[in-house]
């Protein structure tokens, strides 16, 4: 009881302290999903919050007005102090596109075990959608957890994804089960998902909010960062007929495969591209300046490649510029 007692004060006297209008903005975007009728994981508390090093987007904060930045959703997060450089409609909800695959690696972090060896199931083999990015897996191929991973947030593999969902979870639905309350569990409360790889479904949404959220999350994993790092991934794994086999990948990240250049002053650590014909061109990225300040930087739904990776090198601008 004396130690119940305890927190509670702690944490009132955080609140009274300078801390009071980001719980409040936190607590209101809570309740927002409470009255649109989306249950909230109970270890979403102010405690949980404060506990974690986690910038809150205030209504002052998310009022956008670049006129060079014109995609659907934008946030430039200064992770290093906790702050928001640049915010615009962040609690807006759009499709996230290959970005789902943020949450899909988050619950294999904290669920999987890299080591497992996965075999790649028909489903996976035959993903139905025509055009999904593919890593050619075929049936009966088998991988260990930790290839599967690189391959999904490298090449951004739409068949990684169902093998990983069904290793994990046992069958991709019950997987994204896990998926929205791991999400829920972390405040991401305005977000649903409804499969694992971020092909179009009109009930899958999320906000940049909730994405940095994730991707804040993500960070505390070291394997993390150095998968999303990489330029370049060889994926080492056995056929069917256990005979050894080899594929060699590109990011799709056009800042690490060469296809971009970021302001000066500014290095990209990794991150992750998207795009669905109604999800737009979206990415996340990871990125230091020349302090080696990190940042979180966002945009959803720019209307296409060059207009989002040149709107993003506006954003970058931003950072380190105070």
């Amino acid at each position: 009881m004396k130690k119940r007692l305890l927190c509670t004060l702690m944490i009132a006297s955080i609140a009274f302290t300078g801390c009071q209008n980001s719980s409040n903005e936190l607590l209101a975007y809570k309740d927002t999903a409470v009255a649109k009728g989306q249950s909230v994981d109970n270890r979403i508390t102010q405690a949980d919050y404060f506990a974690k090093n986690i910038t809150v987007v205030t209504k002052e904060d998310n009022v956008g007005g670049d006129q060079q930045l014109t995609s659907g959703a934008t946030l430039l997060i200064d992770v290093t102090d906790n702050k928001v450089i640049y915010a615009d409609h962040a609690f807006d909800k759009m499709y996230p596109a290959s970005l789902t695959k943020l949450l899909t690696a988050l619950v294999v972090f904290k669920y999987g075990e890299m080591t497992d060896s996965v075999t790649v199931s028909e489903n996976a083999f035959k993903i139905a959608d025509i055009g999904a990015k593919v890593c050619g897996y075929k049936e009966g191929d088998v991988l260990t957890l930790d290839t599967l991973l690189n391959s999904l947030l490298i090449y951004s593999g739409n068949d990684a994804a169902i093998a990983i969902a069904e290793h994990v979870g046992g069958s991709e639905e019950a997987f994204v089960t896990m998926m929205n309350k791991e999400a829920q569990s972390i405040g991401a409360v305005q977000s649903n998902f409804m499969n694992s790889h971020g092909l179009h479904d009109d009930n899958q949404f999320t906000t940049v909010y909730d994405m940095y959220l994730i991707m804040n999350e993500l960070l505390t994993y070291d394997t993390f960062r150095s998968i999303i790092s990489k330029n370049t991934y060889t994926s080492e794994y056995k056929n069917k007929d256990g005979n050894d086999q080899e594929k060699a990948f590109d990011s799709t990240n056009s800042y690490l495969n060469g296809d971009a250049e970021p302001v000066s002053g500014i290095s990209i650590t990794g991150g992750l591209s998207g795009a669905t014909n109604k999800a737009g061109n979206c990415l996340i990225l990871l990125c230091k300046d020349s302090k080696g300040k990190e940042y979180i930087s966002l945009i959803l739904n720019a209307s296409d490649s060059d207009t989002l990776y040149s709107q993003m090198n506006h954003l970058l601008s931003m950072a380190g510029a105070e």
